[in-house]
């Protein structure tokens, strides 16, 4: 017995190939990596599926390159051991997020490697590959080149000990070289000092794509709509004038180089230890893991009736825009181009950053602890989402938007008219509204939902998901405002009978249409709303009818679909998950101040005995006297903590290609 039928292009219909960023295999994303790839592409899949068109999701993690070696080192476990255990910590955190990816796989696979290679001849056929040769620290001890991040020593910037070869995460610096360190020490090998040795590379020349990158992107971002800040940084990389980059490293956990497009011996054996730089072969990942889920992938990428639509955070962006696409046009095959970037700002938290070294922030696997269901999250998040300009995750709004959105509205709406058909008035059967009472108002709320349902349509084509749920809950509210305009209750059903039906008519459909338009958000909260009006799910329409279901229907039992949650949750959960930045800030900057105050005390004991040979007993009171100075300073921060460095760990919004 084979599986289901696997999802394909169909011609003459729009097919749409939807990407979200692959997340890097080494750590756990939290609500701004969720809400500015998977979650966003969940979305669209969702709705384009909604909507009737063939339409694939593909996303998984991203295993190879420096960080998962460097990862795997602290963990005391193989590469490869480490993109098992956490690609099914992301598996895990996405499936209670009701992402529903059509396959969510991973780049280590034999697919990877094989059309990675296959993309790389190509280039190296169409004479867009040079070789560089350049200068990078060597261990000698463990006989390896080391990237970047492999290297640590005394930051040249700031003085910091442990500085990194590529950031030091005290400053904050990235405009030093591995090379710039004092007193470097290789990371695997603290008691070697690198040297500095000659490499061989494979740049790929993006100079020489240029014009073609640029007369492709032209037209893309234009017939495809991009959001604005993908334009920007593109444009921008464009402006500048693009340069050869290195699509070689010299790690052991990658896709390696394929040797037979080397002729001399000599350099077989340069590049028998070399692998290709997670940058290049990243978005490949996308084609294999397709390549994965089908044997027919081609149809999917080299298709010019299938469109590409590609969700992620803007720091991502040239990955997409320029490297990716610049390789594609390289082969001079038919590939599959990109169609639409979807590119976000950031979503930060509560005024600050999050930040997993110092608990700062939601991550994916802690959402589930709070016990809010996981349509909250998603309704807040994408309510929330940073199209336009960075936002903020706040603990208050979360609660109030449960309370005074989800629950007040379209909770409210559903449970009212739900619980009244229940009741021994109807029996849960829909009563005859066709043609016994008519009055123009209903002919006008009509009207007002085909608005707003042709607003959401217009939103969700151009990717405007914001804007598209606010339209989704217009009319939800329109609902509303209908039964209350017609004050439906019991006593309305038994005076007006034929009103009250009316309304029910209506209103039943209003549920309807609502169980469709908000799937793609709230797809838990739309599967109810069907298993109780006991109706199978509505393809969106074009236009809206108001009848779809019948006079006679019998409807499912009433459930509650949102709970209230205790605003006194919010410093119970802002506790938990660190609080605000500004104030973990504070607190470590006055810690820092009472540290520093301690120091001069003892720098100041230290001068005075070895100058004067001070009795110990007035050392002693002094400082105990600046020390409570130094207490009083620092209000709020307890005494005997160790100061805190005051500077984020600098988790990005959305991984994808970093080593």
């Amino acid at each position: 017995m084979g599986g289901p039928e696997k999802i394909l292009p169909v011609m003459g219909k729009t097919n749409v190939l939807i990407t979200s960023a692959l997340p890097y295999v080494n750590n756990v994303p939290h609500l701004g990596n969720i809400v500015g790839s998977v979650l966003s592409a969940d979305v669209f899949s969702r709705y384009n599926k909604a909507r009737g068109r063939p339409t694939l999701f593909v996303c998984g993690t991203d295993e190879y390159g420096t960080a998962t070696e460097t990862k795997a080192l602290e963990e005391k476990i193989s590469p490869r051991e480490l993109c098992d255990k956490y690609n099914k910590i992301h598996a895990e955190i996405y499936k209670w997020f009701e992402i529903e990816f059509d396959i969510f796989g991973r780049t280590s696979t034999q697919q990877q490697q094989d059309i990675t290679q296959n993309i790389f001849r190509r280039l190296f056929e169409n004479d867009y590959l040079i070789e560089r040769t350049s200068q990078q620290p060597y261990c000698e001890k463990h006989k390896s080149f080391l990237a970047d991040r492999y290297i640590e020593g005394t930051c040249p910037k700031c003085g910091y000990e442990d500085a990194r070869g590529d950031q030091c995460d005290k400053c904050g610096s990235v405009d030093y070289g591995p090379l710039d360190l004092k007193n470097a020490r290789c990371k695997i090998d603290p008691d070697a000092t690198p040297v500095v040795r000659e490499t061989r590379h494979v740049h790929i020349r993006l100079d020489k794509l240029q014009p073609d990158i640029q007369k492709w992107f032209k037209k893309a971002c234009e017939d495809g709509a991009w959001s604005n800040n993908g334009k920007v940084i593109t444009e921008s990389w464009l402006k500048q004038g693009l340069r050869d980059r290195g699509i070689t490293r010299d790690l052991k956990w990658g896709t390696p180089i394929p040797l037979d497009v080397f002729v001399n011996e000599k350099d077989k054996e340069i590049y028998k230890d070399k692998v290709f730089y997670v940058w290049f072969d990243a978005c490949i990942g996308y084609v294999s893991i397709t390549a994965n889920y089908t044997e027919d992938w081609e149809k999917w990428w080299r298709n010019q009736d299938v469109k590409l639509y590609q969700f992620m955070g803007k720091d991502n962006v040239p990955f997409h825009s320029v490297i990716f696409p610049g390789s594609q046009i390289g082969t001079k095959e038919p590939w599959t181009m990109l169609h639409h970037l979807s590119t976000t700002e950031y979503l930060n938290y509560e005024n600050g950053k999050f930040s997993k070294s110092r608990g700062v922030g939601v991550f994916g696997n802690n959402a589930k602890d709070t016990g809010v269901p996981a349509d909250v999250w998603r309704y807040y998040l994408l309510k929330h989402r940073p199209e336009t300009a960075d936002s903020q995750f706040e603990w208050r709004d979360f609660i109030a938007q449960n309370n005074n959105e989800l629950l007040a509205k379209l909770g409210n709406f559903v449970n009212r008219i739900v619980k009244l058909v229940n009741s021994k008035i109807y029996d849960s059967i829909i009563p005859d509204y066709t043609a016994k009472y008519s009055d123009s108002i209903f002919e006008q709320a009509k009207a007002e939902i085909n608005q707003h349902l042709k607003q959401y349509l217009k939103h969700l084509e151009a990717v405007n998901l914001k804007d598209g749920l606010q339209s989704a809950m217009d009319i939800a509210q329109a609902g509303n405002n209908l039964i209350q305009s017609n004050k439906l209750d019991n006593k309305l059903a038994a005076n007006e009978p034929e009103k009250a039906a009316a309304v029910i008519g209506l209103a039943i459909n209003i549920i309807y249409l609502c169980a469709s338009v908000f799937e793609p958000y709230v797809p838990a909260t739309s599967k109810s709303i069907l298993e109780q009006l006991d109706a199978p799910f509505l393809f969106i329409p074009d236009h809206w009818m108001a009848n779809d279901i019948k006079p006679s229907h019998h409807i499912g039992k009433a459930k509650y679909l949102f709970s209230l949650i205790d605003p006194n949750k919010e410093d119970e959960w802002r506790n938990m998950y660190g609080g605000t930045q500004a104030e973990r800030l504070k607190k470590e900057e006055e810690t820092a101040k009472k540290a520093a105050a301690k120091a001069a005390v003892k720098a100041k004991k230290a001068e005075r005995k070895a100058k004067k040979g001070e009795d110990q007993v007035e050392e002693e009171h002094e400082q105990q006297s600046v020390e409570e100075t130094a207490t009083k300073g620092a209000e709020g921060t307890e005494v005997g903590k160790e100061p805190v460095d005051a500077v984020t760990d600098g988790v990005e919004q959305v991984t994808l290609p970093s080593s």
